[in-house]
């Protein structure tokens, strides 16, 4: 009786979420905005004061010989502060996702503290890292401390934190429906009414702290991109099949540099990375940070395409030895880099047989698209980032294709998505000091069509031991089922668990309601 008490109890309360999230997403939106506005200036200023400093170095051999014991001691001190907050390592998306789907916790002070420190400290390097990976942590970090102090229930907490993950991506950006698509087709990998309300509500008010303090251009300066001609839409599954290697390469590489730099102690690993830092900075800086000037060189065929490779081949390893090596940075700016690079070295390719070269911007955006997509897995967040960033929809199409024939080439390599295989040594890790042990009380969760449970009543449904369907939102309808109500696809349950841990439930319910991919 009190457990049916306290479901109708909880019942009421997600009646009354709706706009208490959007009112909450808004704060998340402001106080998400302003930290990654603060570190992409950090992060931008660091990028700037290492190519005028590597310029300036080269061919003065005592100042290199000091530029290497700053690094050394910079790595050292880097290493330190990722001892004392393992959290706040590498990219941040999987452990957003971890918060998220597993229940694990986060420090939201120590992590901002060791993000802002060591990634601006590091970007003094020029190392190859992004900012948009930190950018959602940060953003996660502002939405706990807003579910702290406002949040009532442990999947109101959930949804802030997404929405703060969706905040950090828009203000990253200037993308707020890339953050918003990212939230539930990476973070969260669910949806909900509720869910969407917190992320476009955050997103949207991020992208307008964002635009205050970088102005309304897009985040890259992309010349006018014309309409590719039907004519060359041959070169499309071309386009997906190269940008598909590529990415499928890049994710390896990446994945592999992390567990070769596990042959190394722990306190040399940073190090390596800043060390390997300065003979790039000083002989190729075009590969250096996340290659925002890289994306500006590969629109255009003012550079051959033997230099572009070179670049290209670089811009991978210098990548996976920067992100390998787990100092804090992320991967999606350096990825988009590598996508524009490899789409300038197929336009010089196909202009040998009668491409114009004023569809080489065409070629960049399309395989940037699609290295993304290949790498990251994530093809819907890919396409919108890439009309977002470029402030043109004329590409749209041609996008799209290349994004899903690159995806089909990775799934076809058997390539894994990068962040869920992240996310797994992180939770491996977690296990074994014993930080995965939250347990929800509540959890929402969507029936898709083909799904174990739709199509039948839920007294003919085994449930898992100790669950109970406490709301069925149909449409515009909620109420509480009963034993002859027919689960539909479409439907949104809302479960309370009496025992489960939070990662158990999780994926008991998603195997039930969920079709396998």
């Amino acid at each position: 009786m009190n457990h049916k008490t306290k479901a109708y109890q909880l019942l009421s309360n997600i009646n009354e979420l709706k706009w208490n999230l959007a009112f909450k997403g808004i704060i998340v939106g402001v106080i998400a905005g302003l930290l990654v506005v603060l570190y992409r200036l950090g992060i931008g200023y660091g990028t700037q004061k290492a190519l005028e400093g590597y310029a300036y170095l080269k061919g003065n051999f005592v100042y290199i010989v000091i530029a290497s014991v700053a690094a050394i001691l910079i790595g050292y001190i880097v290493h330190k502060l990722v001892e004392w907050e393992p959290f706040a390592k590498g990219s941040g998306i999987p452990q957003v996702e971890g918060i998220v789907l597993l229940g694990m916790k986060m420090k939201w002070y120590s992590v901002l503290l060791v993000r802002f420190v060591a990634g601006i400290a590091t970007s003094f390097f020029g190392v190859s890292m992004g900012r948009e990976g930190p950018s959602i942590q940060v953003g996660a970090c502002g939405s706990q401390l807003v579910s702290e102090k406002l949040g009532k229930s442990k999947l109101e907490d959930n949804y802030l934190i997404t929405a703060g993950a969706s905040a950090g991506l828009s203000a990253a950006f200037n993308a707020p429906l890339s953050g918003i698509i990212f939230a539930l087709e990476e973070v969260h990998r669910s949806f909900s009414p509720n869910l969407l309300i917190a992320v476009t509500t955050a997103s949207l008010t991020a992208d307008m702290v964002s635009k205050y303090a970088f102005g309304l251009d897009t985040a890259l300066h992309f010349k006018e991109v014309l309409q590719l001609n039907l004519g060359l839409y041959i070169w499309l599954p071309v386009i997906g099949v190269f940008a598909g290697l590529i990415g499928a390469i890049t994710n390896q590489l990446l994945l592999a540099a992390g567990m070769l730099y596990k042959k190394f102690p722990a306190s040399f690993r940073p190090i390596i990375a800043l060390l390997i830092a300065i003979p790039c900075g000083l002989y190729l800086p075009e590969v250096l940070g996340g290659g925002d000037h890289l994306i500006e060189l590969s629109q255009t065929a003012k550079i051959g395409i033997g230099l572009m490779s070179l670049f290209l081949v670089f811009k991978i390893l210098f990548t996976a030895t920067s992100f390998g090596s787990g100092i804090p940075g992320g991967i999606f700016m350096p990825v988009l880099a590598i996508g524009a690079t490899s789409g300038n070295v197929l336009a010089w390719l196909a202009s040998y047989v009668g491409l114009p070269q004023e569809y080489f911007s065409v070629f960049c955006i399309c395989a940037m698209a699609g290295v993304l997509s290949a790498t990251v897995k994530a093809p819907i967040t890919s396409i919108l980032l890439m009309a977002e960033m470029t402030g043109s929809l004329v590409h749209l199409l041609p996008v799209a294709a290349v994004a899903f024939i690159a995806l089909f080439t990775s799934d076809a390599l058997k390539i894994p998505p990068i962040y869920e295989i992240l996310l797994e040594r992180l939770a491996f890790k977690k296990r074994h000091e014993g930080q995965v042990r939250r347990k929800s009380s509540i959890l929402e969760i969507a029936v898709e069509m083909g799904s174990d449970v739709a199509g039948k009543k839920v007294k003919d449904i085994t449930w898992p031991k100790g669950s109970l369907i406490v709301s069925l939102r149909r449409g515009e309808q909620e109420f509480v089922p009963n034993g002859d109500t027919e689960i539909m696809q479409g439907d949104y349950l809302v479960i309370v668990s009496s025992g489960q841990k939070y990662e158990e439930m999780q994926i008991d319910f998603t195997k039930m309601c969920h079709i396998e991919r």
